[in-house]
């Protein structure tokens, strides 16, 4: 189970800035996801994470320049944790069929196991991914993403395993549509079709299915 981590508690004022920039840089970001998250961008609001945080708004500021600063570094660190632990996979050293079903599998965890990073992307698309946009930052880690699957991929066919003609970008779209869906229509589907897709056994018979619904995808 790979999930973000805690919210801090709350820190003295006393040994804030001068004494850990970073420290509080972190804590000032573990606040703002939630209240992101909870409330969206419009609804969010900087008072409320500088209450939460101890820190004044002016230092908030300081930081990130402006309520759209702090959100935009907030989906930064949101993508930069995810292909992080993709990258810890090592799917390099692993046969390219056990590679695509261990990405698979990781991204269909990571999604379930972190609700706040498919919540902060749906936050993203109401505004039409225009902070995404201008990231360059988020643009450079998500396009590892793809060169990492077009190596497996490549891998694959020189080995006569996988079918000619894909594009690593459907691959990679396959596999976030599988993982993304299952954790971002749960209330819908739940209220719809009385379907719990959280519970233990639902989300293990789903896990499975992405899998082999992206083998099948690129297998022979």
């Amino acid at each position: 189970m790979v999930t973000a981590p805690p919210l801090p508690a709350k820190r003295r004022k006393s040994a804030s800035w001068t004494q850990d920039p970073e420290g509080v840089r972190r804590d000032i970001l573990a606040v703002a996801r939630a209240e992101f998250v909870e409330n969206g961008l419009s609804g969010a609001r900087v008072d409320e994470i500088a209450a939460k945080t101890s820190n004044s708004k002016r230092m908030i500021y300081y930081y990130f320049g402006d309520k759209e600063g702090l959100y935009r570094a907030v989906l930064e660190e949101a993508y930069a944790r995810i292909r992080t632990f993709e990258r810890s996979l090592d799917l390099a050293a692993l046969p390219p069929r056990e590679a695509i079903a261990t990405l698979t599998g990781f991204t269909f965890d990571y999604h379930a196991d972190n609700p706040d990073f498919v919540r902060l992307v749906m936050v993203e698309n109401i505004h039409h991914g225009r902070h995404l946009a201008s990231s360059t930052k988020i643009s450079v880690l998500n396009l590892s993403a793809i060169d990492m699957i077009r190596e497996v991929y490549e891998r694959g066919l020189a080995d006569g395993l996988f079918r000619e003609g894909l594009d690593p970008i459907d691959i990679h779209l396959t596999i976030s549509a599988l993982s993304f869906y299952n954790v971002s229509n749960q209330a819908s589907i739940r209220q719809v079709f009385g379907h719990d897709m959280a519970a233990p056994e639902a989300r293990e018979r789903r896990r499975r299915s992405a899998i082999e619904t992206v083998l099948r995808m690129v297998c022979r």
